[in-house]
């Protein structure tokens, strides 16, 4: 009996303290830079640890691809890194053209909004029919407004998600102006919408033309790093050859030749990148 007394006693001491104790919280998955990344890209549904399988395994398949037909471990990493990168660009690809897709729509959608206000009806529902009238691209985002606010009835909780849903520069400026369209409210909606649409038109023109210009600085920089890299590939089939990289020297050109591509790459990026546009009211 004294020993279950002392359990007790201990148990409760224990207890009390950890009480004392903050917990600190978990980071959460939104803090990953893959995250936003994914949300932007339109997979928003797929976890991070996902995507990080799909790298480790394009990793493995080009490594072993190319052990098989080189025999050269050095020269098989060197392309297994590249198969590690190669989901992680096909993702940034994919939200650079989901971005750009949504900016040239925008426009139409906002002036679909203000013809709904203009004929009557209230911003919710404007809001839920450009799931049906608005623009292709952005229909889906809509319709998920809309079964939200049917369910809540939350204006605002109902914003916060489709914010989320479209994951977009140009979507977070309209749908702030919206909450404050509806939070101020009076009869100035009409002319806050044409006024936004045309401001969304100029700016999507600008840069539309800017891109155009700059774009095949990009597209030089992709293809003079590529090169010698398709070459060695190519090498590969020639076991006598591509043997030198497996000693010390050819480990040495291969590691140098692949830290001044990826230094070349950046810079020429950097230069002839326009700035991109960050959600600064996500």
């Amino acid at each position: 009996m004294g020993a279950v007394l002392g359990l007790l006693l201990g148990v409760g001491l224990l207890l009390i303290w950890s009480s004392f104790w903050v917990t600190q919280p978990r980071p959460t998955a939104h803090r990953s830079r893959i995250r936003p990344l994914l949300s932007s890209a339109g997979l928003g549904e797929m976890s991070v640890t996902g995507f990080l399988f799909v790298c480790l395994v394009c990793a493995v398949v080009a490594t072993g691809a190319v052990l098989v037909a080189s025999r050269t471990l050095p020269v098989a990493l060197v392309f297994g890194a590249m198969g590690a990168y190669l989901p992680l660009a096909v993702l940034k690809g994919r939200a650079r053209r989901r971005q750009r897709e949504f900016a040239e729509v925008w426009p139409e959608a906002v002036d679909n909004l203000a013809s709904a206000v203009r004929a009557g009806m209230s911003l919710p529902e404007a809001l839920a029919a450009l799931s049906e009238r608005g623009p292709e691209p952005l229909r889906d985002a809509f319709a998920g407004f809309a079964l939200d606010y049917q369910v809540s009835g939350r204006f605002a909780d109902s914003l916060d998600k489709l914010k989320e849903r479209l994951a977009d520069p140009v979507g977070d400026r309209v749908v702030e102006s919206l909450r404050v369209a509806r939070e101020v409210g009076g009869g100035d909606l009409g002319r806050l919408l044409r006024s936004l649409s045309g401001f969304l038109r100029d700016d999507a023109r600008t840069r539309s033309e800017l891109e155009a210009r700059q774009s095949w600085t990009v597209n030089g920089a992709r293809l003079a790093v590529a090169a010698p890299w398709l070459v060695l590939l190519l090498m590969c089939f020639q076991p006598e050859v591509i043997q030198r990289y497996s000693t010390g020297s050819g480990v040495v050109v291969l590691v140098g030749g692949a830290v001044l591509c990826v230094i070349a790459y950046r810079a020429m990026v950097r230069i002839g990148r326009l700035p991109a546009e960050r959600r600064i009211l996500a």
